[in-house]
């Protein structure tokens, strides 16, 4: 009975990476082709050639159509007056208002989630969910007790293997463990639930202060 525990163990340390890696992909590919499809339908129903009908073919082809016109926008708002129209297009938004709350916050979180070597913003180490032990989470915002002045910080710690959903910490600062990690080493420990990962960390480094704010993240390469 313990082998066959212990095979169908095996068996799911595995596949479940593989597993995991098949969901995000799907989900992925399934958005973008939900979001090109309307358009492919449409240059169908004017040309109606029985291949251009075949869902398979309509899926591709709108995935394709999608990465084409991120591609296109991304280029666009690169240039000089293309971020001038998607500035003017932003602050047409924010006069709407349901939409500019929405929008705002989902700006502000992929700001936040797109490290860059200038950024303020850490790999953290926060006592969670008690004293002793410690997850991983980004500081993602820092802040001031408007009572006692004590700089504190806003870290956000995604779940393991399903890191889109998250807890949201407000703690001092001085309680925050700052670490050499990339973001793109903490999603993998993440995604993974610790079976990717660096064989060292700085786990009990001193807290994270103040003026090391200022100081940008170490990237790793």
């Amino acid at each position: 009975m313990r082998g066959l525990q212990g095979s169908i163990l095996a068996g799911i340390i595995t596949i479940g990476p593989l597993f995991v890696t098949y969901l995000i992909f799907r989900f992925v590919l399934g958005a973008l082709a939900e979001a090109g499809l309307p358009v492919v339908k449409l240059f169908a129903a004017f040309f109606p050639e029985n291949w251009l009908n075949q869902p398979w073919l309509q899926s591709v082809l709108a995935v394709l159509l999608t990465v084409a016109m991120l591609y296109v926008v991304g280029r666009v708002t690169s240039l000089v007056i293309g971020r001038q129209a998607f500035e003017l297009f932003e602050a047409l938004l924010e006069r709407l208002p349901v939409v500019a709350k929405i929008y705002t916050s989902v700006r502000q979180l992929l700001d936040s989630m797109i490290v860059k070597k200038d950024s303020s913003q850490r790999v953290v180490l926060v006592d969670f969910p008690i004293p002793g032990q410690k997850s991983i989470g980004f500081l993602t915002h820092t802040m001031t007790d408007e009572a006692t002045g004590e700089p504190l910080a806003a870290v956000l710690l995604p779940n393991a293997i399903n890191p889109t959903s998250a807890f949201l910490q407000i703690l001092p600062i001085s309680r925050v463990t700052v670490t050499d990690l990339s973001m793109e080493q903490a999603m993998s420990m993440i995604m993974t639930g610790g079976a990717v990962g660096p064989d060292r960390i700085q786990f009990s480094r001193s807290a994270l202060t103040a003026s090391e704010l200022s100081t940008p993240p170490v990237s790793a390469a």
